[in-house]
């Protein structure tokens, strides 16, 4: 299905993957998304790359916000764009947020994440980037 801009808003996934029980960041992030005309589908806690991937796929998103603070960025994040490549999905950015050093942020931008955010970003930083991250995808 193809959507104008002006026809519906944007649509965002926005998932926790792997063990990671902490999702407050990730509400409050998906709460300003939606504030700023965003359709939000909150995936939930403990969700596999497969099932995040299945989920952007079936619900035509525009955009992807992962959240981790479990440290296993590293194996989950290349998972997520590697499935989405080979789905042929590979135009859909992806965004992360959460505690990812430096160096790591570094390697998964190369690989493909368009943006990390870190603690403190402000919510207004995330939502102009996703905005433009999900209209340029369009």
């Amino acid at each position: 299905m193809v959507r104008s801009p002006k026809e519906a808003p944007l649509r965002v996934l926005i998932a926790k993957p792997g063990l990671d029980g902490h999702d407050r960041g990730a509400k409050v992030v998906a709460r300003a998304l939606r504030d700023a005309g965003f359709e939000v589908i909150y995936a939930g806690l403990r969700q596999t790359p497969e099932e995040i991937v299945r989920a952007a796929l079936e619900e035509d998103v525009d955009l992807i916000g992962l959240s981790i603070l479990s440290g296993a960025h590293m194996a989950l994040f290349p998972r997520v764009l590697q499935l989405l490549k080979r789905e042929k999905a590979a135009d859909i950015p992806v965004f992360a947020g959460g505690i990812i050093p430096d160096e790591d942020a570094r390697r998964l931008k190369k690989a493909g994440i368009r943006a990390i955010f870190g603690p403190g970003t402000s919510l207004q930083e995330i939502v102009t980037t996703a905005q433009r991250l999900a209209r340029h995808a369009a």
